[in-house]
């Protein structure tokens, strides 16, 4: 192994020419596997594409996808006993793309939770599952309607996918802080630009809210006894964008002026309730939400544990950090072992030497210290 690391460096050092730099690009992974579970890559897609010409991941609005970052994208189809499935995956550039195209993507009658056992949302409804793993959105449509069964084999699916690291793996936090009481399932809509938050029935004016800032949007309606809502929150980078853009909206709702709609500014959130709600509950709702007492209840949606993702995701990058540089130090230090005794052998020498050690050799040039007693003639 000590001659192939060598090997290797010597081709390297005899390509490259002094204050020259080399950058190794890993390639990515393949976006969707050759098989999972008991499911098999087939290019046999007849069936599926009968299935899937009435809606299809890779369809979705171009400039919508662009908004939410889209990186590269994979469509595969699997066969499992006489079943077939056809698989869309496309990966964003980090988690927070990834779910505000799955906002985007999710069709009217999903049932939207957390089947799959992942720490991201999911939707099945129809002949489809919907679902994000880390910042990869997936489609799986079926030849007909999804089962049990159905979700449960694709698990094997949302494991192999790529996985995320770093900052592009945090979770979105402005999703999390609509209330659960009265949320109309599915409702929930996450966009990052005014094409998705149009597309995605924003109720606002999508040019007027101020996107070369930045801002992520939430979109979602409630209906229980108090009436029906919607509810806007709107997160910018600062207190003072928001503070414009609080402003601009107030210029453009005329239901702020007859009380049909309340809003609300909170540091860099925004909050915006319009619809039927009686008396002051819409009041109640906004002034209950804060960036600083955020919710994580299992009837919002998206159903994502931010804490426990966030610490999963910390120790997994401590994991694979230490394990690179475990591996490095073997490396190394079969290099600088091996190596250092191949070279030896090489030029005659015994692989293993004594170990030598270092004397000034003094003792014949100093003589030997005299001591004298009390009675010697100089005293001493």
């Amino acid at each position: 192994m000590a001659l192939a690391v060598m090997s290797v460096g010597l081709a390297v050092g005899s390509g490259v020419g002094f204050g020259q730099s080399v950058t190794l690009m890993e390639p990515e992974a393949p976006l969707l596997p050759a098989a999972f579970g008991e499911w098999k890559q087939t290019a046999d897609s007849g069936a599926v594409k009968a299935a899937t010409l009435s809606y299809s991941l890779l369809g979705l609005d171009a400039q919508a996808m662009g908004e939410c970052g889209e990186r590269r994208s994979k469509a595969a189809d699997y066969t499992r006993g006489g079943r077939v499935v056809h698989v869309e995956a496309i990966q964003f550039g980090d988690r927070t793309g990834a779910y505000s195209a799955f906002t985007l993507a999710e069709r009217p009658g999903m049932r939207v939770g957390s089947e799959l056992g992942t720490y991201d949302a999911d939707a099945v409804g129809g002949n489809a599952v919907l679902f994000t793993v880390g910042k990869s959105l997936v489609m799986a449509t079926f030849g007909g309607e999804v089962t049990e069964p159905d979700v449960v084999s694709l698990r094997p699916l949302a494991q192999a996918m790529p996985k995320v690291f770093g900052g592009a793996g945090a979770v979105p936090i402005l999703p999390t802080l609509p209330p659960a009481k009265g949320l109309v399932g599915g409702s929930l809509r996450y966009a990052l630009g005014p094409v998705s938050y149009a597309a995605e029935g924003g109720v606002l004016p999508a040019a007027s809210l101020n996107w070369k800032m930045e801002p992520e949007a939430v979109t979602v309606r409630y209906d229980d006894e108090r009436g029906k809502e919607t509810l806007t929150l709107l997160l910018y980078p600062t207190p003072t964008i928001a503070e414009s853009a609080a402003k601009t909206i107030q210029g453009e709702v005329p239901q702020l002026k007859d009380g049909g709609a309340r809003l609300r500014q909170d540091g860099a959130l925004v909050l915006l309730a319009m619809g039927s709600f009686a008396g002051d509950a819409a009041q109640q709702m906004i002034a209950g939400i804060h960036l600083s007492r955020m919710t994580f209840n299992q009837d919002a949606h998206p159903p994502f544990k931010v804490v426990a993702a966030q610490t999963f995701t910390l120790l997994e990058n401590i994991a694979v950090l230490s394990g690179v540089l475990g591996a490095g130090a073997v490396l190394l230090g079969l290099f600088l072992g091996l190596g250092r005794a191949w070279f030896r052998v090489l030029r005659g020498k015994p692989a293993a030497v004594e170990v030598e050690f270092l004397s000034l050799h003094l003792a014949p040039q100093n003589k030997p210290a005299v001591f004298r007693g009390t009675d010697s003639p100089e005293g001493f």
